[in-house]
């Protein structure tokens, strides 16, 4: 779809956001990037791993409520494989923020151990936090702070300036100076960062991307999502996309006047549905056996 290949969030705000991490990078001793749990692949900016070179990195697997819980588990093998630490999260609820601090020394327990050898009690780590927007980022930094000062808003790209926080006595974090934006080069990054709401509705065609979804979906065949709409007599693999969204219109009584479907309200339901996972918990993006 033309309008999914066409969207840019601000190239030159990237190249300045690029800029600024990379001065702030030797301020840091570690990066916590957060990614959505639900779209590991999506929610990442690629040209990150070069920003952050040979610095130690935590990977905050964001929304883990929503996700698939042994989707989540095999992104956590996959990263540790490639050496990097990963941890679950729901930075909302707080849940698994616990395990952060415990990360950070894992990751830094070599500068630590260094540090001490020379005679440095406790010596202070410093963090800075990475992340595209709407992926949780200042949800985390308040909840680990436990103070509402990084502003919090559903829409991208709120977070400004150059933001420290003290988590504990040895504990320090960094925000992310400027925005790091995703790409969408490939197209289905795009859509599937418009199907956990991280790309303005406003941009897509709604019943287009319902489509998409419902593409994923009857593959996938969440038994939440089958029984949510009544669906258990249906051939879904047989079933185009299209007619499926309308017959779910018309399972959920959304008709006008004539009898016709209002397959555009119907995309809407789904989507909202999808994004506060009542149609299960679902995974959309899987890590490869070889590698990501």
């Amino acid at each position: 779809m033309s309008e999914m290949q066409t969207i840019q969030w601000f190239p030159g705000h990237m190249t300045k956001t690029k800029r600024q991490i990379q001065s702030s990078l030797k301020l840091v001793d570690a990066v916590a990037e957060i990614i959505d749990a639900r779209i590991p692949i999506s929610s990442r900016n690629p040209d990150l791993n070069k920003l952050i070179q040979n610095k130690p990195r935590i990977i905050l697997l964001n929304k883990c409520d929503m996700s698939n819980q042994t989707a989540t588990k095999m992104w956590i093998d996959f990263y540790k494989k490639q050496g990097i630490t990963a941890i679950a999260v729901d930075c909302k609820s707080g849940r698994g923020l616990n395990k952060f601090p415990m990360a950070v020394n894992t990751v830094l327990s070599e500068r630590t151990a260094r540090l001490k050898s020379k005679g440095m009690v406790n010596p202070i780590m410093r963090i800075m936090i990475v992340g595209i927007p709407n992926v949780g980022k200042s949800s985390f930094i308040n909840r680990i702070a436990k103070q509402n000062r990084a502003k919090v808003e559903d829409r991208p790209g709120v977070t400004r300036g150059n933001q420290w926080f003290t988590i504990s006595k040895n504990l320090e974090m960094l925000d992310t100076p400027g925005v790091l934006w995703p790409k969408f080069e490939d197209k289905v990054v795009g859509e599937h960062l418009a199907f956990t709401g991280a790309v303005k509705d406003q941009v897509l065609d709604i019943e287009f991307l319902a489509v998409r979804l419902l593409d994923f979906l009857k593959v996938l065949k969440p038994a939440e999502f089958i029984s949510r709409f009544k669906l258990e007599s249906v051939d879904l693999e047989s079933l185009e996309s299209y007619e499926l969204l309308k017959l779910i219109g018309k399972k959920r009584g959304m008709l006008v006047s004539g009898g016709e479907i209002d397959t555009e309200r119907a995309a809407i339901m789904l989507l909202d549905e999808f994004r506060s996972a009542k149609l299960g918990r679902i995974t959309v993006e899987m890590p490869a056996k070889d590698g990501e």
